[in-house]
């Protein structure tokens, strides 16, 4: 076994769970609820704040009742504000409560609620993808490489998909900084986990702990 393939089981190890499970939307269904979860999932990350506070106002969207868009449709602006704000999102609770109105009301006229439509407007590129997940107001080059790296548990067509943040980290790790090579260290399933787990990593800082377990 290659000192990378076992760095790669340590990573797996220690942080092999994507962002999607953690929230508690089963993406791997590839139904619109979870999609849709995921997709202001993608928005809140975007924004100037900590990845563990963007997680907590997205688990404190859905645990509101808030998993689809026609249910975040009816929600008021100050519903959406106060939540997030409760949740720790505060510092742009006020802006993002006002972007999830207008991202919702893009899923429903665009794709009729349902992002498949998305995955089949992209017809397998990547590139095509992430132009439409931009399409959303406030998500950019991150929040929709966030989407990506996280629905190819569902949509294998655009696996394998590693962001910029988990590349950086894999270099760090000194593991392939491309998402094919990178891709050859685990099973084709595991792949997404593995991502999120160089993003961990690199949120963690604990480069030192995966390199002493490998």
């Amino acid at each position: 076994m290659t000192t990378q393939t076992e760095r790669a089981r340590a990573l797996l190890r220690h942080h092999g769970r994507t962002f999607a499970a953690e929230l508690g939307a089963p993406v791997r269904r590839n139904t619109p609820a979870p999609l849709f979860q995921l997709l202001y999932f993608s928005l809140l990350t975007s924004a100037p704040v900590q990845a563990n506070v963007a997680m907590h106002g997205a688990r404190a969207l859905r645990e509101a009742g808030w998993t689809t868009p026609a249910k975040l449709a009816d929600s008021t602006w100050r519903q959406r504000t106060d939540t997030l704000n409760r949740a720790g999102y505060a510092r742009v609770d006020e802006k993002t409560a006002t972007q999830l109105a207008d991202l919702t009301e893009q899923v429903q006229s665009r794709y009729r609620g349902d992002l498949r439509r998305l995955r089949d407007e992209a017809d397998g590129d990547p590139e095509r993808a992430q132009k439409a997940l931009k399409r959303f107001k406030g998500i950019g080059d991150t929040g929709a490489a966030i989407f990506l790296r996280e629905v190819q548990v569902a949509w294998p067509e655009f696996q394998p998909f590693a962001d910029p943040a988990a590349l950086s980290a894999a270099g760090r790790l000194d593991l392939p900084e491309e998402a094919r090579a990178l891709a050859r260290l685990v099973p084709a399933s595991r792949f997404a986990e593995l991502v999120a787990a160089l993003v961990r990593t690199k949120l963690a800082r604990d480069y030192k702990a995966i390199r002493a377990a490998a």
